[in-house]
């Protein structure tokens, strides 16, 4: 189901962009730090493979021979697939990530089972172990109904005057559940080794700020508002009360919406994040909620400055402490207060949170097992102490070496195509080359592991449990404010099937568990491994280069390195690429955003053009027999199209072409393929067939 996390600021996460948006929940896991060492028991799990879903190659039995590849590659490939393999009552969408997150999740149930069956277990065991006996004990999570969040409502219910709301505000924020905002350690956007305080904007139940006023979404407005409705009937709110309360926080949270920007605008405009100001300046902005006292309240030094992103949208919130009623006030507070605790209080509540968020929101029609929505918990809340537990049975030294060798072979392979670059300034491709110089590579697992110390947790409780890891990584992120960055920490746990590039350090990194097939297999030939992980190594280098990525420079600093003719340049290459995705319809009626997925489609294109070209490299001299029929170069387009079989929910897909800055998989299969004359050659394709793009409407980016 779908966890509304407290607004704790993760801007490496809001920023960083990813290969795919995340398969289990809204957000990734907490960047990551130095861990506590595991017993031995622990060290000695073994993992029963016969437990684990399998994996999901490339075959030529999946090959629907009734298409052209020229015409339709996306049917060609995954035609037959698709058809065959139904979403899941428990998810949303279905394909090769959602089937290796699956079996990420099974390994991770046999080391949590194992964890929390330890007697007198220690460090990441026991925090694990906990985690995962609370959650599971169903009985005990029933019988305490709401009382875990008791005194937080009873709280509420007292808040009488906009002074008792703001320090009420203060206080939930000190514990990590601020619901109205965004608030963290991130790096300077200006001096990227050193981190500074950020502020962003929240407060929104609906995935984006267009749900509250776009015609087309009205539909699920009013459902949110019944859920509203129904979530504080649960909390004991009389159901007309309830009624009435749920209309007042829809016009509270639509006033909101109407200063936020949405999905579009954050992810194409980084420089929206970055507002530096002076704590006075601050408090000038926002008389009724000062930031020095804020600074204060959550146990951060006053600090000369720190970026008060999206100001507009934190002095509507500082006017309506004036003007909005406090009963208005209590109303959003209490609903968030109780639906952000649903998932993890008794089965009323849960249920209620499934409903909307999961089968209307986005049409999901089963509950996952609890043990896998447990799971999910523990990843969100301490997901590298299980992370640490992960790689010792699921991520080989081989497996490490061999991608360690792809990353330097794709690495050289970008450096050759930007040389080459025909439209760029010598001035502007030196700085472009220095950031190659610098990239980062971090593969697997971080060298070094997150400390937990502090962090207690127990089998009394699992919402406590969450509560507990929600204050401490709050904490632990605040403590960064004002100290250097730490280039060891990782944005995603080494069990997350996904993969990243982060500006801000300049670096790229690939989890262990998205290095598995149909990605990476240390079985496959070079085709496969090219066409899969390596065109998603291309793909996070480019990302260094895409539309965003492109304004850091080499050591991460948000800088202009550009040449104005060939900024220029750039620009009227990736509008091609924006009219390009505009032109896909997604469903009747409804077309991807070109300008919001913009920065992924950069990156498929530059990265699947870098991956080809490394294939090339690597296997120069050697003979080329087909297998199963199959040319080398077809193989690696194969198996990027396989990468791309996913079959989404209606409702998902609506949502994700709203929200998602990635364009839906079958798009991405054939975006950019079609721009490559190595594509039409390997499928003997001619001129003017779907899958060739040429002359004014070919797109060359790096």
């Amino acid at each position: 189901m779908t966890l509304k996390k407290p607004q704790i600021l993760l801007l490496t996460l809001a920023i960083t962009t990813a290969m795919v948006a995340c398969t289990k929940k809204d957000e990734a896991a907490p960047p990551a730090a130095d861990a506590a060492k595991p017993t031995a028991d622990a060290g000695a799990v073994k993992i029963d493979d016969s437990k684990l879903p399998g994996v999901n190659r490339f075959q030529v039995a999946d090959l629907d021979t009734t298409k052209d590849a020229c015409t339709d590659f996306g049917g060609y490939v995954n035609g037959k697939w698709l058809a065959a393999n139904a979403i899941p009552g428990d998810r949303t969408s279905w394909g090769a990530f959602e089937m290796l997150d699956e079996r990420s999740t099974a390994v991770q149930k046999q080391l949590a089972e194992k964890a929390a069956e330890l007697p007198n277990a220690t460090g990441v065991d026991k925090i694990v172990g906990d985690f995962y006996a609370s959650g599971m004990d169903a009985a005990k999570i029933n019988s305490q109904g709401i009382n875990p969040i008791k005194g937080d409502l009873d709280a509420i219910a007292k808040l009488e005057n906009k002074d008792q709301i703001a320090d009420y505000l203060r206080a939930t924020a000190a514990k990590g559940q601020n619901v109205l905002f965004g608030f963290g350690a991130e790096a300077d956007f200006k001096d990227s080794k050193n981190n500074i305080a950020y502020a962003s904007q929240g407060g929104l139940g609906l995935p984006d700020p267009t749900y509250y006023t776009a015609a087309d979404k009205k539909e699920k407005l009013d459902a949110y508002e019944k859920h509203i409705g129904n979530v504080l009937q649960l909390s004991g709110v009389a159901a007309a009360d309830a009624a009435k309360q749920a209309k007042d926080v829809i016009a509270f949270e639509t006033r909101l919406a109407k200063v936020s920007k949405t999905s579009e605008q954050l992810s194409r405009d980084a420089s929206l994040y970055y507002n530096p100001v002076s704590l006075a300046d601050a408090d000038k902005l926002t008389p009724n909620f000062p930031w020095t006292k804020f600074f204060e309240s959550q146990g951060v030094p006053a600090q000369k400055m720190f970026s008060l992103a999206m100001p507009a949208f934190h002095q509507e919130v500082s006017k309506m402490l004036a003007d909005v009623p406090a009963a208005q006030w209590q109303s959003y507070l209490r609903f968030h207060t109780v639906d952000s605790a649903s998932p993890y209080l008794s089965d009323d509540f849960v249920k209620e949170n499934f409903e909307f968020y999961r089968k209307t929101l986005r049409g999901q029609t089963e509950l996952k097992e609890r043990s896998k929505r447990v799971l999910d918990t523990v990843e969100e809340q301490v997901g590298e102490a299980l992370g640490q537990m992960y790689v010792k049975v699921a991520f080989t030294p081989e497996s490490k070496a061999r991608m360690e060798t792809l990353v330097k072979n794709l690495s050289e392979a970008l450096k050759v195509r930007i040389e080459k670059l025909d439209w760029m300034s010598p001035e502007t491709k030196k700085k472009a080359m220095d950031k190659w110089a610098a990239f980062t590579p971090k593969i697997g697992y971080p060298d070094k592991w997150r400390e937990w110390a502090g962090l207690q947790t127990n089998r009394d409780s699992y919402y406590g449990n969450v509560m507990a890891a929600t204050e401490f990584n709050y904490k632990w992120n605040l403590g960064k404010v004002g100290k250097p960055v730490d280039r060891t920490e990782w944005g995603m746990p080494p069990q997350m099937v996904n993969a990243y590039y982060n500006p801000l350090q300049n670096e790229i990194v690939f989890p262990a568990a998205i290095l598995q097939p149909p990605f990476f297999d240390p079985n496959a030939d070079d085709a496969t491994n090219y066409g899969g992980i390596g065109a998603v190594i291309g793909h996070e280098m480019t990302h260094g280069y895409d539309d965003q990525g492109s304004r850091f420079g080499a050591t991460g600093n948000f800088e202009n390195w550009w040449q104005p003719a060939d900024a220029k340049g750039f620009s009227g290459r990736t509008d091609k690429l924006i009219a390009q995705f505009n032109g896909y319809e997604a469903a009747p009626g409804a077309k991807v955003n070109g300008k919001l997925t913009l920065g992924e489609n950069i990156a498929d294109l530059g990265g699947l053009a870098t991956a080809y070209d490394a294939m090339v490299k690597a296997t120069a001299g050697q003979p080329d027999p087909k297998t199963d029929g199959l040319t080398r170069d077809q193989r690696f387009f194969l198996n990027w199209g396989t990468v791309w079989r996913r079959n989404f929910k209606p409702e998902e897909l609506k949502v994700r072409l709203a929200t998602d800055p990635h364009a839906p998989a079958n798009f991405r299969a054939i975006g950019a393929p079609s721009n490559l004359p190595a594509f039409a050659a390997a499928f003997s394709c001619k001129p003017g067939q779907p899958m060739v793009r040429e002359g004014d409407k070919q797109v060359v980016i790096w």
